[in-house]
């Protein structure tokens, strides 16, 4: 079964409230069986547009849990803070088996 990726590309504009998101997050991913491949890190774009300041890809068991984790009344009961703290762009992507 191929794994499913969750993406976000965030531009953090109040650091603070971003930190109590970015706090509260992993133990919603690990109960998701998720895990944090990429958690911000040095970035160089070839082509395109920049990704953002910030680049997240967390990698999931599989599509349907990466869509689990992120419907989940957990992660909806702290996903308000990033809004709040930042904009960018969040999509989850099936991987190759």
């Amino acid at each position: 079964m191929p794994k499913g990726y969750l993406i976000a590309q965030i531009d953090v504009n109040d650091t603070e409230t971003y930190a109590k998101y970015a706090a509260q997050t992993p133990g919603i991913v690990n109960q998701f069986g998720g895990r944090f491949l990429v958690r911000a890190g040095q970035w160089e774009s070839f082509e395109g547009q920049d990704p953002g300041p910030r680049v997240v890809v967390i990698e999931f068991p599989s599509f349907e849990r990466a869509q689990e984790y992120h419907h989940s009344d957990e992660y909806q009961a702290v996903v308000s803070l990033r809004q709040a703290a930042s904009t960018g762009t969040v999509f989850i992507v099936e991987g190759a088996d």
